[in-house]
């Protein structure tokens, strides 16, 4: 079986590795992504793509967060305070 590796990158799009024709991207209504020749492409996480679903570098330019990194620093400005 062929190795498919994901990375999530911080603070940036997810890195999706895989041999050429091992991975299928579909949209929401079903329609296949054209991977030919891809085996390596990055999948958008901040929203701000304007060629969705693939990363243009947009979270670069607009301070994307991941999850991991606003949940921590959202804790860290505003520690529970215990009674």
């Amino acid at each position: 079986m062929p190795a498919i590796k994901i990375t999530v990158r911080k603070n940036g799009p997810y890195r999706v590795e895989a041999p050429e024709g091992s991975v299928e991207l579909v949209d929401a209504d079903g329609n296949k992504y054209d991977l030919t020749g891809k085996p390596a492409f990055s999948l958008c996480r901040c929203g701000g793509s304007v060629n969705k679903p693939f990363c243009d570098g947009t979270h670069s330019k607009i301070g994307f967060q991941g999850a991991e990194s606003a949940v921590k620093k959202a804790d860290e400005a505003s520690p529970l305070q215990n009674p």
